[in-house]
């Protein structure tokens, strides 16, 4: 028995005879009739150089030309340490779904496999080493470009937004590259390394006491004064991993330095790792609603 999936048919078990040339029949059949009657679109897997000459790999969603906006979104994936660009099913079901959502409605999405992440050997993970928010924000800064010169995207529409780490990143990306990204959505976000898991912040920027400056460089709130571009905070209030505490420091210090354009959506009963329906759909109605405002039309 083995498990198989592609980049839009979710994990299924298949058995076979244990012999060469075998066919899989499959045993199990997990999607409803409403998933299947959706014409879901398989992103192309890319590749591409980085300004440093290293090859990095993304996911693209293209939309159809008749409804292409000209916009974009870059998507920037948790944990630090994983694979999305791949072509097999998602661990981020819901952000595939949504991406088809965004693709439907003309925008071009990517979804990078940036440095650090999972499968590329020893000098793709220890890039950020004493610096996150170097090598895994450049790669996000390039595949911006790429969107740029080679996919026709306007360089003043372009979002990101992303959870975890992935909302490390989009705080990095607004706070330390201002002027490159028109919005984002960062969503149950590291501010501040100085108050994470040290276990896990200590592989990488060693520890508070013997490397303080790794950590000013590489934490967001130390640059919140950069704010340019119009930001929204997603955060639950009872996170056990990333504590509510990191977006409300980060919000102080925006209110501190009076600005205007960033706002914060709080669940109350959420953790880390959504449960409730409700709280998904608030959630990406809020990003949508965001990048509709932001990128859909050119400002004049």
């Amino acid at each position: 028995a083995i498990r198989y999936s592609g980049k839009v048919s979710p994990w299924e078990v298949y058995r076979a005879e244990n012999k060469k040339g075998a066919v899989l029949e499959r045993i199990t059949h997990s999607t409803t009739d409403q998933f299947e009657a959706y014409d879901w679109h398989s992103p192309k897997v890319i590749s591409y150089k980085a300004s440093d000459g290293e090859t990095v790999y993304a996911r693209v969603f293209q939309p159809d030309a008749n409804v292409k906006n000209d916009a974009a979104v870059i998507f920037v994936h948790g944990a630090g340490y994983l694979q999305n660009a791949h072509n097999y099913w998602s661990s981020y079901h819901r952000e595939f779904m949504f991406h088809n959502l965004l693709r439907d409605n003309g925008y071009t999405v990517m979804d990078i496999d940036f440095r650090a992440s999972e499968g590329y050997g020893r000098d793709h993970r220890t890039a950020i080493y004493r610096h996150m928010g170097g090598k895994d924000l450049s790669d996000q800064v390039d595949g911006r470009q790429l969107l740029i010169d080679s996919l026709g995207i306007d360089p003043n529409r372009i979002g990101m937004y992303g959870g975890s780490y992935g909302g490390f990143i989009t705080l990095m990306a607004l706070l330390t590259e201002p002027g490159k990204f028109k919005c984002g959505a960062a969503i149950r976000s590291v501010t501040d390394w100085f108050h994470y898991n040290h276990e896990y912040t200590s592989n990488i920027l060693n520890y508070p006491s013997s490397d303080p400056d790794a950590y000013k460089k590489s934490s967001p709130i130390y640059y919140a004064d950069n704010l340019l571009d119009r930001l929204l905070m997603l955060h639950g209030m009872v996170d056990d991993n990333v504590q509510f505490q990191d977006v409300v420091r980060l919000s102080q210090r925006f209110i501190e330095l009076g600005k205007d354009n960033w706002e914060m959506a709080i669940f109350p009963v959420e953790a880390h790792g959504f449960q409730k329906t409700s709280s998904w759909a608030d959630e990406y109605r809020r990003i949508y609603t965001l990048f509709y405002q932001e990128l859909s039309q050119p400002k004049m």
